[in-house]
């Protein structure tokens, strides 16, 4: 169900419920730029997936085509924990992907959702297999070296 204005509260509702019923510890949320509920932020850790184009003044939902005649060269693609604040939540994984005068709007948006996918693999199995948790507002993943909770899947 595509979430709206219109029917927000009765997909929370609904979520909940699951989450309820199943005693779900993570829900994924990828590219759901939405506040969620506090009663899901306390029961579980939601885990929230998007991707950026730098420079910083383009974060957010901002049309491809503005990227593109700037001449944006990075995609930043960011896995985080959900918290109260759209988008301030502790940081599970990162990536940037490079792209060039070369490529098209369209290329943006295909380079942006790859990049996402494998984000949100590494932070889902970083997160499953892996003791994390909040240290403030960073999150603190168990080993600590950087890539060494990728699995051999995943690269």
């Amino acid at each position: 169900m595509k979430v709206t204005k219109e029917n927000k509260p009765q997909a929370e509702a609904q979520l909940m419920y699951v989450v309820e019923q199943t005693g779900t510890e993570l829900v994924v949320l990828p590219r759901y730029m939405q506040v969620t509920p506090m009663d899901l932020q306390e029961d579980v850790r939601p885990d929230h997936q998007h991707s950026s184009l730098i420079p910083s003044i383009l974060q957010g939902r901002v049309p491809v085509q503005k990227a593109f005649e700037r001449g944006v060269k990075l995609i930043c693609v960011t896995a985080h924990y959900v918290t109260a604040d759209l988008d301030e939540g502790p940081i599970i994984e990162q990536d940037v992907a490079r792209i060039t005068h070369a490529q098209s709007t369209e290329n943006y948006v295909s380079i942006g959702r790859d990049a996402e996918s494998h984000v949100l693999d590494r932070a889902i199995h970083a997160h499953t297999h892996y003791p994390t948790f909040i240290n403030w507002n960073r999150t603190v993943v168990f080993p600590a070296s950087p890539g060494s909770h990728r699995s051999e899947r995943m690269g």
